[in-house]
């Protein structure tokens, strides 16, 4: 099974594979990720699984990855609005400890949601460990409250808009054409949700997942051009619990 492209500095060269059945969590965002795979595979018109598979094999090859913020760099500051409308300063919350920073794609992408659920089951766990979680989408904040509503989200969701702070991570691309037809032949418009001129070519950030020290230096770092991909949050309880340096 291929898992999402991982990264940690020095200090935690010990971490397992995310989908290595342990604690809490054994391989469930893995088996659900797969489901739901599966079952676009079946609903999905012809040729679209093909279609996406080809996009995300070209995104690699052109190294989109490789541009991300990686483990041992110190993490860009940021403020947002959450889901809510208050301004979260990543550094502010540093200074509590430790922050699990998710990129996620929107409110539209199941994968994302799968995700993001399973972090929240994880919640406490992290919470025990010491961290705060936090997800960033270029999305409005409306599609924010949704998301944390419909997936009864008890972590701040917040707003990129224009993903400004995405791109400072070395996370934006542009979405292909074809892609884009895809999406919006079935009533999405990335634009619209991302409150971007109607014209602007549509960008999206690749999902990423993040550890940071309470310093702001990244620790872990799991990346993947390939949407479909996320780590197992096993992975971040285990490095809180036992790994995760003071500052």
């Amino acid at each position: 099974m291929r898992v999402p492209i991982c990264f940690a500095s020095p200090a935690f060269d010990r971490i397992g594979s995310p989908d290595t059945p342990t604690g809490n969590f054994p391989m469930r965002l893995q088996r659900q990720l797969r489901n739901i795979r599966a079952q676009a595979g079946k609903t999905l018109p012809p040729g679209v699984m093909a279609m996406m598979d080809r996009v995300i094999a070209d995104l690699k090859a052109r190294g989109v990855e490789l541009g991300a913020l990686r483990p041992g760099l110190q993490a860009p500051d940021f403020a947002l609005p959450n889901h809510l409308g208050r301004t979260v300063s990543l550094y502010e919350t540093l200074e509590r400890g430790p922050v699990v920073l998710l990129f996620y794609r929107g409110e539209w992408c199941p994968y994302c949601c799968a995700q993001l659920r399973a972090m929240q089951l994880a919640l406490p766990q992290l919470t025990a460990g010491g961290a705060r979680l936090v997800a960033v989408s270029p999305e409005l904040p409306d599609h924010s409250l949704t998301l944390a509503e419909r997936n009864a989200l008890d972590f701040d969701i917040l707003s990129d808009q224009g993903a400004m702070v995405a791109r400072s991570y070395g996370l934006v691309f542009r979405v292909p054409d074809e892609m884009r037809d895809l999406y919006r032949d079935r009533g999405l418009d990335f634009n619209a949700r991302q409150g971007r001129p109607p014209g602007e070519p549509w960008q999206l950030p690749i999902p990423a997942t993040y550890l940071l020290s309470p310093s702001g230096v990244v620790r872990f770092a799991a990346i993947d051009a390939d949407f479909t991909q996320r780590p197992e949050p096993q992975a971040l309880v285990d490095l809180l619990h036992d790994r995760v340096p003071a500052s």
